[in-house]
């Protein structure tokens, strides 16, 4: 199962697991969300975050906060669960870095 994280927005966060997408408001404020917000995808997909096969995360352009809680969530899931960001291993080839 694939985790899709997209920070890039000012606005609002999207979060998708499986079909399940989730938009929040982010009130420049995104780090408070992001997490909560996988967290709800996953348990709507009736999943634990040790299913999760890779991720994908927007790396930008986009809001120079947002993209950094955006890639740092994902790489540190990738890096913990072991499992490819944007398609590199973190532990092999590195951190995922933003494009602002």
């Amino acid at each position: 199962m694939k985790l899709f994280i997209d920070t890039s927005n000012s606005q609002d966060i999207t979060v998708r697991v499986g079909k399940t997408t989730i938009q929040k408001p982010s009130h420049n404020k995104a780090s408070q969300f992001l997490l909560q917000s996988i967290k709800e995808a996953a348990e709507i997909e009736n999943i634990k975050l040790q299913h999760i096969k890779e991720i994908e995360v927007n790396t930008g352009p986009g809001s120079f906060t947002g993209l950094r809680v955006g890639v740092s969530v994902a790489n540190a899931l990738g890096w913990a669960l072991k499992i490819p960001v944007n398609g590199k291993s973190v532990k092999k080839d590195g951190p995922v870095e933003p494009t602002y």
